[in-house]
Formats: structure tokens, sequence, C-alpha cells
């Protein structure tokens, strides 16, 4: 797996941060809490400037799916 880091905004939560860097969401932040695990015991907002490592998943694409028009 590979990896990247970002640094924190002011006031930034982590989520937050996750979302601006990743463009994801769910789950995502459960895996970057794994890789930084320091994180989570120091609070709900980052410090400006941290470093957080973001690991980078691929995802495999959705299945096709036939489109459901409620109206025609």
């Amino acid at each position: 797996m590979s990896v990247m880091t970002a640094r924190a905004l002011q006031a930034e939560t982590l989520d937050a941060l996750v979302w601006r860097v990743l463009g994801k969401g769910s789950g995502t932040v459960e895996q970057v809490l794994e890789a930084n695990r320091d994180v989570a015991g120091a609070g709900a907002l980052l410090a400006e400037g941290q470093e957080i490592i973001l690991p980078i998943v691929m995802r495999e694409s959705a299945p096709d799916r036939d489109i459901i028009q409620l109206w025609d």
C-alpha cells in the first residue's frame, strides 16, 4: 500500500483533512487512524501543520447497474 502525507490546516479535524485531500470519507478515516495511532488521543482538532500519513487505497470500480427512473 502506498502512502502520502498531508499537513493539517488551522482548526481542522481528521475527517475534514481526509475529505479535503482524498475526497473520500467512509472507511478511509479509520484507515488513516490506523496509520496515525497517536492522533486519536490528541483531541478533535489537529494541530496546525501537523503531518498526517494518508494511505492511498485503490478501490475497485463499482459494477455497472441499470438506471431505474421513478417517473417517465
